[in-house]
């Protein structure tokens, strides 16, 4: 018979790379993704037992982190007293993606990345969440919902719209337009 840990390898580790891009892009900022992402294998190591059953284990677990999240946000809404700009920390949200091959080009998209970045964070929750899901990650509007237990019609809505917004913030913005 095979054991949890066994089970856990087969089942998890294949979407482990996906799971963690998918907190990056909830949380923001790489220290509170690897929590996220932290938080979700230890729920998901408890619940090997139901994984086994599962037919899309991978959208099983990207709709008990993107819970994990939503729990996560009213906590700290509760009691997070912030100290610092958190988008302005080095590491932080998609500039961190940038490479550094070439110093010039690298500015350059750096700079987009932030603008693209500081975009999203204009954006209504459940506008972001809708587009990186969709957009950045790849989900297929049927995983989303079943992700965000939100109709299909309600997340075509809101990806046409968040898409709208971020293209009139990104027409504002100089640096993007470059």
């Amino acid at each position: 018979m095979e054991s949890q840990s066994a089970i856990f390898e087969r089942i998890v580790r294949p979407h482990f790379d996906r799971l963690y891009r998918l907190a990056w892009r909830l949380a923001g900022s790489k220290a509170e993704a690897e929590d996220l992402f932290q938080e979700l294998l230890l729920k998901a190591y408890g619940k090997v037992d139901q994984l086994i059953d599962i037919e899309e284990p991978g959208t099983w677990l990207s709709r008990v982190m993107y819970n994990l999240f939503i729990d996560q946000q009213r906590r700290f809404r509760r009691q997070r007293m912030q100290t610092v700009d958190e988008g302005h920390l080095p590491g932080d949200g998609l500039a961190a993606l940038a490479g550094d091959l070439d110093p010039v080009a690298d500015k350059l998209r750096y700079d987009k990345l932030a603008s693209l970045d500081h975009a999203l964070n204009r954006l209504s929750e459940e506008h972001r969440t809708v587009v990186l899901l969709h957009d950045t990650e790849g989900y297929k509007l049927s995983e989303i919902q079943a992700i965000t237990n939100t109709p299909v019609g309600t997340l075509k809505s809101r990806l046409h719209r968040a898409r709208a917004r971020l293209r009139e913030i990104l027409d504002q913005d100089e640096t993007f337009s470059r």
